[in-house]
This record gives structure tokens, C-alpha cells and sequence, in this order.
């Protein structure tokens, strides 16, 4: 099997790459793979991204104790394969900031195989426009049910709802509103809690 060598950047771009590649690789450094593109998530996130990032975490881990859906931070792999794909031919593995698993099927010892119900994606400058393009096309296409951009700088929410197997266009919430959550009827977010 080969060995990724992480200093070289530019042969990575030359060959599509799997989930077994990157098995493989130091676990030292992040990475994510989109249709077999890898892609660095070695940038630290930034305290701000953290605090906001805690207090989600906290606001659906009190609601979800005791339930069967569990919520996960990054970082913690997320494999989407295509269908019939094998595991270790899956070349889309994600770190999403924030996710929302509510079939203990898909949770095993390497995180998560297949589309959780609920992810969120905490802006930041290096993974700003994966975020709002590559990865809203990916989760729509592997039919994450709810999709949360949350933007730190402009303290605002985008929320993509799927619908007849597509995302509806975006809602946007200010930091004075309050966000239902689509998955649980009875859970809605305070964004005054999430920037202060």
C-alpha cells in the first residue's frame, strides 16, 4: 500500500485516493477527501471557532442525554461511500465540526459510515468556500437531512433543509434569533448563546 508523503502537496493532485490511503497516512495531520481529493485540515482552529463550536456541542449534547442520537465534534471521520462502494474504496472522508448520528448502525470504531442526519460547519478563512460550495453539493448529494453554515465573522446561521432529495434554499438566522431544529420539534438553538 502506498504511503502518502504529506510534504510533497503537488503529487498528491496526480491520483484519486480512498479511504484506505488514507488509513495510511501520519495521524499526526488532518485530512479530508473529497471525491478523492485530498485536502489539509492541519490549520489549528481559531479560539473563537472553539468557544462557538463548545457551546453547540453542549446545547445539543444536554438535549440528545438519554436519546438515542448522539452528537460528535471533530475531529471524527465521516465516510461517505457510493452505493455498493466498500469501505475501503470510499473516496469521501469528511471531518464535519459538529454532527448528529441517529442510527447506531453507522457508528463504528473509525467514526461514521455513511450520511449522519445533522451536520454543521463552523466558518473559517482557510475552509470558508469548501464549506459553502464542495461540501453543501456533497452533503446534499449523500442526503444529510439538515445542513447548519455557521458564520462567526458576520454572526449569522444558513440552515439547508433536504426536500424531495435536494436542499431547500438556505434560511439565514441573525444573532438574535432562536433556530428550530428540523430533526427534533421540540429543540430550538439560542444564537445569543453562540455569539455573545
Amino acid at each position: 500500500m502506498e504511503v502518502l508523503e504529506l510534504s510533497k502537496p503537488l503529487e498528491r493532485m496526480n491520483r484519486r485516493y480512498t479511504f484506505q490511503d488514507y488509513l495510511a497516512w501520519d495521524d499526526q495531520e488532518r485530512w479530508e477527501l473529497i471525491e478523492g481529493v485530498p485536502s489539509s485540515m492541519t490549520h489549528s482552529p481559531s479560539p473563537e471557532h472553539q468557544r462557538i463550536s463548545g457551546e453547540l456541542f453542549f446545547q445539543f449534547r444536554s438535549y440528545l442525554h438519554g436519546k438515542e442520537c448522539q452528537v460528535f465534534f471533530a475531529p471524527f471521520d465521516v465516510r461517505l461511500p457510493e452505493l455498493n462502494e466498500s469501505d475501503g474504496l470510499s473516496s469521501n472522508v469528511v471531518q464535519p465540526d459538529l454532527l448528529v448520528i441517529c442510527d447506531p448502525n453507522k457508528i463504528d470504531e473509525r467514526g461514521c459510515k455513511g450520511a449522519p442526519d445533522f451536520i454543521i460547519e463552523i466558518l473559517s478563512p482557510a475552509t470558508a468556500k469548501k464549506d459553502i460550495t464542495v461540501k453543501l453539493r456533497l452533503y446534499e448529494r449523500f442526503q444529510v437531512k439538515e445542513y447548519w453554515i455557521v458564520d462567526p465573522a458576520n454572526q449569522y446561521v444558513q440552515v439547508y433543509l433536504l426536500k424531495d432529495g435536494g436542499y431547500s434554499s438556505p434560511v439565514i438566522y441573525s444573532k438574535e434569533e432562536q433556530i428550530p431544529v428540523q430533526l427534533f420539534s421540540d429543540l430550538t438553538i439560542e444564537l445569543s448563546q453562540i455569539f455573545p
